[in-house]
């Protein structure tokens, strides 16, 4: 999570307020990264606020916002920490199903063990922190979309519940899950003293799902790309879930209604922040694909854009640097790092599914750079959409809570709504960027330098190991 952002829409699907708000990550230590739960809904409340004060509603001053919350210390816990669980061998498990954070955090914490074995303890995704506190305690829930997130959920049996037997190999008792509603379900409505009114809640979706629907994928091999902090690539596979084999994971798309549909995805690590860590250098979007067009290749750069780190803990790092590397040598690395990323997720999606792709689309902050959309579009050998409005989370959630509420009648119809969508368009000098051997070339140079980078902190914790003993 890298921001907050608020959206209000009208009935034509056109934003009529907006706020956005960084989230500060903390890192207490090597290979771990923290979120303030408190901190992450005071953000949610200042960008709801903000919105509503550009479009003119009455506002009034939450009155309660931080206090303290008896039942939540398993959630803050398992907010917090991203480091990868260990786990038996024969379950496949990783760093997005948050269940295995609780029970690192219930390995290291006495006071969260306590609060399980009094039945005192909640736990769920950040959705499920923001209805509980929306609602001042009275929704513990969450979404079909969220709750695969888990881990524990059964998606792949069919039979959409929580899994007793993995709740039984972690020790933990099923009531402390959230229960599972619909996409479109009402949960409810905020507590007046927080908004100064009651405001419903028509739908709760997990944010790349959200994207998928704002981007009207609603069709068996629809694609869709978001490029944010990290890159997250979806593909439709309509009522069955994808069967992991390596690369992908299946997902829960939402569910409407009775009908379930069901998304495969892969993601890449720290697109965003790749990007926001150039930007730092007094440049913005834009101009770093300029700079990335002045020259005709990196010069041998190669970035591995790795800061959070990837499963394998690879370090972030630049390579192959000379006297003659330039700054622009430099932002192009970094651009064709994230565009060598999205070629990857492409091929895995090809070689895992065999599903025919109908449609490309992308968003997210990082599409607005001309460069990396011209270069995945030449990797992938096919056009590539792109909205004017690049937040489609936001949309995607919006059309959901329309179909709550009577305001349109099926998801089909929310895909009609206006989105303006346009392609990326070519470059003047695109023939420099990447088209025939050059790119094939850097690809494979970037494809070296990231296994170069595999186990950094493996073999870093092992030197220092040794020198201790």
């Amino acid at each position: 999570m890298g921001s907050q952002r608020c959206h209000i829409y009208d009935k034509e699907a056109n934003v009529r307020g907006s706020c956005t708000t960084k989230v500060v990550p903390l890192y207490p230590e090597v290979g771990y990264v923290e979120m303030d739960p408190d901190a992450i809904f005071e953000g949610f409340i200042t960008v709801v606020k903000r919105s509503l004060q550009m479009r003119q509603i009455d506002d009034r001053r939450a009155a309660d916002l931080v206090k303290s919350w008896n039942r939540c210390c398993t959630m803050k816990v398992s907010l917090l920490l991203q480091k990868r669980a260990l786990a038996a061998s024969l379950i496949v498990f990783s760093t997005q199903h948050v269940t295995f954070r609780l029970v690192w955090a219930l390995t290291h914490y006495k006071q969260v063990r306590q609060a399980v074995a009094e039945g005192n303890c909640c736990f769920g995704t950040v959705d499920t922190w923001l209805l509980f506190k929306l609602t001042k305690g009275q929704v513990h829930a969450t979404d079909y979309s969220n709750a695969e997130f888990n881990r524990n959920f059964r998606l792949l049996s069919g039979l959409m519940c929580w899994s007793g037997f993995l709740s039984f190999l972690v020790s933990l008792p099923l009531s402390i899950f959230p229960k599972v509603e619909n996409t479109n379900h009402d949960f409810g409505s905020t507590d007046p003293s927080i908004f100064g009114e009651s405001i419903p809640i028509m739908s709760v979706m997990a944010d790349q799902q959200a994207a998928m629907f704002g981007e009207c994928c609603f069709d068996v091999g629809d694609v869709k790309i978001t490029m944010g902090t990290g890159t997250f690539m979806d593909i439709n596979t309509g009522s069955q879930p994808h069967m992991p084999v390596a690369g992908l994971y299946p997902l829960v798309g939402w569910k409407i209604g009775s009908e379930v549909v069901y998304l495969a995805e892969g993601n890449a690590a720290d697109t965003g922040t790749a990007i926001k860590w150039a930007q730092d250098s007094s440049l913005n979007v834009q101009e770093t694909s300029d700079m990335a067009y002045s020259v005709s290749d990196s010069d041998g750069v190669c970035f591995v854009p790795s800061f959070s780190g990837l499963q394998v803990d690879p370090c972030a790092s630049l390579m192959g640097l000379k006297p003659s590397t330039t700054k622009s040598h430099l932002v192009r690395a970094i651009l064709e790092s994230v565009a060598f990323s999205n070629k990857q997720l492409y091929e895995t999606i090809l070689r895992e599914t065999s599903i025919p792709i109908t449609k490309i689309r992308v968003d997210g902050g990082v599409s607005s750079n001309d460069f990396v959309m011209q270069m995945t579009a030449d990797l992938f050998g096919r056009k590539v959409a792109r909205p004017q409005h690049y937040e489609m989370s936001s949309l995607g959630a919006a059309f959901v809570a329309g179909l709550g509420i009577g305001m349109q009648g099926r998801a089909e119809e929310a895909g009609r709504a206006p989105t303006n969508r346009s392609r990326p368009k070519e470059h003047p000098r695109a023939a420099l960027a990447a088209r025939v051997g050059n790119t094939s070339r850097a690809s494979r140079d970037w494809e070296r330098a990231l296994r170069r980078s595999m186990n950094w902190y493996q073999a870093l914790t092992r030197m220092h190991t040794t020198r201790r003993s």
